[in-house]
């Protein structure tokens, strides 16, 4: 008997259980890196930024929230958030190209629904895919390369102050409008990806899928409000603006 992931609905179905694993991630990652908007209110984070002493005792939430980030929990969640996001591109490149061929033409996304069919981010989610893992490639050169992979790898130079590595990365407008542009795609991503995941595990009726399509924009919004203000607010730290 044929393997039941060999099908579309085996293939969809791990696409959505990643999707859902990257979005509690994309919380995570998003709460911690608003502390630092946090900080700016409470005077510390150009203190802190500034001052060894201060960042060494810690003080300052988005240094706490880095501290986590850095612990053996996180290093162990590394290669399975590593995994999550290999298997979701790869199963989305599956169901693409199978829509695609199935339909017998360039239909970037199959869509089982009015609201799908009427809706741009379902017609586009493997462009807007493109787009998200071309900039993340670009985002782990800037965080991750810097604090993670020294740490855990021993490669390149240790950056310490989490706090000068948003102003160093953020602080430029062009910088700053490239991140733009990734948290849109992000957001359309999301709004499509959030109601289209609980709708592959069955909570498909008329009821749910309202409810379901309104919690998704609420949640993609969310999330891309966190990294957009931590991203405003580095810019602003960056050029003395405020501070």
């Amino acid at each position: 008997m044929p393997n039941a992931f060999h099908y579309s609905i085996g293939r969809k179905f791990i696409q959505a259980i990643s999707g859902a694993f990257l979005i509690v991630f994309l919380l995570l990652h998003g709460t911690i890196n608003f502390f630092s908007v946090i900080d700016s209110f409470t005077g510390k984070f150009g203190s802190v930024a500034a001052d060894d002493k201060l960042f060494s005792a810690g003080d300052g939430l988005f240094k706490l929230g880095c501290d986590f980030m850095s612990t053996s929990f996180i290093d162990i969640m590394v290669p399975i958030l590593a995994l999550g996001v290999f298997v979701h591109i790869i199963y989305g490149c599956v169901i693409t190209y199978r829509n695609i061929k199935a339909r017998g033409g360039v239909k970037r996304y199959e869509a089982q629904s009015v609201a799908a069919a009427d809706s741009w981010a379902a017609k586009n989610m493997f462009v807007l895919g493109i787009v998200i893992l071309g900039i993340i490639l670009f985002h782990l050169s800037h965080f991750w390369a810097k604090m993670q992979l020294p740490e855990m790898f021993g490669i390149g130079n240790f950056e310490n102050n989490p706090y000068l590595l948003l102003e160093a990365t953020f602080g430029k407008w062009w910088m700053l409008l490239l991140y733009i542009i990734w948290f849109v795609a992000i957001w359309f991503h999301l709004c499509h990806g959030f109601w289209s995941m609980f709708q592959t595990v069955g909570w498909n009726s008329q009821i749910w899928f309202k409810r379901l399509k309104v919690i998704g924009v609420i949640v993609a919004s969310l999330i891309v409000c966190l990294f957009l203000a931590t991203a405003v607010n580095a810019f602003l730290q960056a050029n003395g603006i405020i501070g």
